[in-house]
């Protein structure tokens, strides 16, 4: 930390971020916690950043924390998380024309994925599917989508090439988030018309806050209690909360990344 200000690290995925953190960042100056932002073009990056105290704190993915919990030998804290983040979950969609009764029903068949580093839609479905009897490594061809990679999945890019696969028949079946899904609805995007939710996934935690437990717990707890009370009727706030997806921010906690550590030791992510 620099003097009395504190550091934060994000990704920079999508111009809007400059907009979110811009009023942020005047946020926690007017209640006393004066807080700039460092981005990085990958969330790598931002891991080292956080690890090495470049940054006092990490705005990460899940697969992010779990990758910076792991080699900080588990020694972090959560600050706080969007309300969004603690009901993720992923969605395995098919075509309307074309039935699909079970898990098993993958088998010799397409599946489409997003890029290798998204928890959501790409590292989870595979363990998920594994927990009900299907490895789908071995009993269907995988059609990847990595046009994305270092932003987890943040970006919807390579989410939207798994939609329009499985929409245009090069892909049976494919895995993206359930919000990514909602949003390409909402709007408008042709290809999902012609899709339907196959099955759906127990929900997990996606992004959080996290700082090393070496940083100032009572200075954390300021922070924390700042972030959690910021007003969503604040029309001042509003804008950047809603670019941001969040209305109400929460403590959260690490019990909802339970499923994406064991996915990731299995696949061989963590070191």
């Amino acid at each position: 930390m620099s003097g009395a200000e504190l550091r934060l690290g994000a990704v920079s995925y999508h111009p809007r971020v400059v907009t979110v953190w811009e009023r942020f960042r005047t946020y926690f100056v007017d209640h006393g916690l004066p807080t700039d932002y460092i981005l990085y073009s990958n969330y790598e990056r931002l891991v080292d950043a956080v690890l090495s105290g470049a940054v006092d704190i990490g705005w990460n993915t899940n697969t992010a924390f779990v990758r910076l919990d792991h080699e900080a030998g588990g020694r972090t804290r959560i600050l706080g998380m969007r309300d969004v983040d603690l009901d993720w979950s992923t969605v395995l969609v098919t075509r309307n024309d074309r039935p699909f009764e079970v898990v098993g029903d993958l088998a010799g068949r397409v599946l489409a994925l997003g890029s290798r580093d998204s928890g959501h839609a790409a590292i989870l479905p595979l363990h998920y599917l594994a927990r009900e009897g299907f490895d789908a490594a071995t009993q269907c061809e995988l059609l990847r989508f990595d046009t994305d990679i270092g932003k987890h999945g943040d970006t919807g890019d390579s989410e939207l090439h798994v939609v329009r696969a499985v929409a245009e028949g090069r892909a049976d079946a494919g895995v993206l988030s359930a919000a990514y899904f909602s949003a390409f609805r909402a709007d408008g995007v042709a290809d999902v018309a012609e899709l339907k939710v196959s099955w759906r996934s127990e929900p997990y935690y996606h992004c959080n806050f996290t700082v090393l437990d070496t940083f100032d717990r009572e200075l954390g707890e300021r922070w924390s209690q700042a972030l959690l009370a910021m007003d969503y009727d604040d029309e001042s706030l509003r804008p950047a909360m809603e670019l941001e997806g969040v209305r109400v921010w929460h403590p959260g906690g690490a019990s909802g990344y339970a499923s994406l550590r064991s996915a990731m030791r299995e696949q061989g992510l963590l070191s």
